[in-house]
């Protein structure tokens, strides 16, 4: 049920294959069972024609309750970003949530978030990510994690809460992409997410959500983000995430991201998680690692080493390169921003 002081939210599901078809339509059921149901579903395909109209066929037909379910193309260029700003363009709620397509959210997942935006300095409210692994595929040595622990270290490599994150409803820099929500107004204020960031099909490229949160709190007075573990989703691992190869790709990736956005926002603001991050979680993880003493946890500790050094090297090679994105998307000046 809804009460009069909540915000309405809209939905946004980005997609770009067909190999994602069965945790397409998971996600879309995950949305369509919320105790706080939103009042628009919209399912943006990114440059597919072929998904774009089996997606039309499937959930076209779906006509729930006080719920409007479209689905879109990418009108902007290939990738996330860009399906991102074309379902903000086409969004009508007053909170706008985001969630991947290969992720499924917990029935209370709107729930969970909706009383941190009765705060009005709250422009965004994330949640947790855990981890499903392929069907008898436990948690890989390339992703190390406490004993007993639900989060590893490296776990920001597949898309999920790593440990490091906090473990009850934080104040946090920067929200995870893959489950997050933000005030529709804001992207009036600051403009879109960069399309020279993001995902662009297989290749891990990202931190189009960390240029965003920051380029907002640098934009507007006083805002702030939350992270909110109890609001949940279920994101899953597809095998090859599991390998070395993947591992060192994604972290290479990252550092060209991050790269990019120290450019883009300052480098202070673009690291300053990052440096306690790694002075802080990365060791202690190590030295646990180590004391262990078995094959597998020695394959963890090198793992975190490893991929700490490939993501300063992919650091190193974005700023040598120096690339600066520039298509920060402005908000069209049609857009209508729900008032808050």
């Amino acid at each position: 049920m809804r009460t009069i002081a909540e915000p309405t939210f809209s939905v946004i599901v980005c997609a770009y294959t067909e190999r994602r078809w069965q945790d397409l339509c998971e996600s879309v059921q995950s949305v369509l069972e919320q105790t706080l149901p939103p009042i628009q579903l919209l399912v943006v395909v990114d440059h597919n024609d072929v998904l774009l109209q089996k997606a039309r066929q499937r959930f076209g037909a779906l006509k729930p309750d006080h719920m409007a379910i479209s689905v879109v193309a990418n009108a902007h260029l290939p990738g996330l970003s860009g399906a991102r700003n074309t379902g903000i363009e086409a969004a009508h709620g007053e909170v706008l949530a985001f969630l991947d397509d290969d992720a499924t959210a917990d029935p209370r997942w709107l729930e969970s978030m909706v009383a941190h935006y009765a705060d009005d300095h709250v422009m965004g409210v994330g949640g947790s990510a855990q981890p499903l692994w392929p069907v008898g595929v436990r948690r890989p040595a390339t992703l190390p994690a406490p004993r007993g622990g639900e989060r590893g270290e490296l776990d920001w490599v597949i898309g999920c809460t790593y440990e490091g994150l906090p473990a009850d409803a934080a104040t946090v820099r920067n929200l995870m992409g893959c489950n997050m929500s933000m005030r529709a107004e804001v992207f009036g204020q600051v403009g879109m997410f960069s399309e020279d960031l993001g995902r662009i099909g297989r290749i891990p490229l990202g931190c189009e959500e960390t240029e965003m949160c920051i380029r907002i709190a640098q934009s507007v007075p006083d805002s702030s983000f939350v992270f909110e573990p109890r609001a949940r989703a279920a994101h899953r691992v597809s095998p090859d995430r599991l390998t070395w190869s993947y591992l060192f790709s994604r972290c290479y990736a990252e550092g060209v991201s991050k790269a990019a956005v120290s450019r883009m926002v300052g480098q202070d603001a673009a690291l300053a998680s990052e440096r306690r991050y790694v002075a802080a979680v990365l060791p202690r993880a190590v030295l646990r690692e180590l004391f262990n003493v078995s094959p597998r946890h020695l394959l963890g500790a090198g793992a975190i080493l490893a991929g700490t050094a490939t993501t300063v090297a992919g650091y190193v090679r974005g700023k040598a390169a120096n690339y600066t994105p520039t298509t920060t998307r402005p908000a069209p000046a049609d857009t209508a921003v729900p008032a808050a």
